[in-house]
């Protein structure tokens, strides 16, 4: 089931996830629908809190590119990054190992229609669980690498606008500042039709 995304302007996407104890299935339903929001998005990753949840949770499905190619180290075997996807992140942590920064357009699913460039480092190395709780090392780089920073940031209440240089910011802050001014006209509505008597009904 596809849940609602989290826009720019709540403050869920500034809200640090909790850690993750239970695995049961619940979880796996979690799992399940945020993949079915993802892929109605038509995104390749997908943070608890952009569906209104603050939880150590997201999802990823970055696809292969000939002309990129992405190198995946898992639990110290090389591996095709296409043999884990998709891939749910539980309680993940983020070691930077020694790489160049690059910059690349990113966007965000709770930032419809905005993108710029951000610089992140190129090689990562990342702690996390998966669905069943079993605890896995993945070293990677290139858009999964990227994708999993991005990711890990929604997890801690960082969002993509905050890794921005000035410049860059400068360039999408009006379209950021009318995105924000939307949702939180969104949020009073909702909160006006639920202060709305209810008619009585015979």
């Amino acid at each position: 089931m596809a849940l609602n995304i989290s826009m720019y302007g709540e403050s869920i996407l500034t809200q640090k996830g909790k850690k993750i104890t239970d695995f049961s299935n619940d979880l796996k339903k979690l799992y399940q629908d945020m993949l079915d929001t993802m892929y109605r998005e038509e995104g390749i990753g997908l943070a608890a809190q952009q569906v209104g949840l603050a939880l150590q949770f997201c999802v990823i499905d970055v696809p292969s590119h000939p002309e990129f190619p992405i190198t995946c180290v898992l639990d110290g075997n090389s591996i095709s990054p296409q043999l884990l996807m998709p891939m749910v992140l539980i309680n993940p942590t983020i070691k930077f190992l020694p790489s160049d920064e690059y910059y690349y357009e990113e966007g965000c699913l709770s930032f419809p229609e905005i993108k710029a460039d951000v610089a992140r480092p190129e090689l990562i190395i990342v702690q996390y669980q998966d669905i069943d709780g079993s605890t896995h090392n993945l070293e990677c780089d290139g858009l999964l690498g990227r994708c999993i920073q991005h990711e890990v940031d929604h997890l801690n209440g960082i969002l993509f606008i905050d890794r921005m240089e000035k410049d860059a910011y400068t360039e999408i802050k009006r379209d950021i500042q009318a995105l924000k001014k939307q949702t939180q006209a969104m949020i009073k509505q909702k909160r006006n039709n639920l202060k709305k008597p209810r008619g009585n009904s015979e």
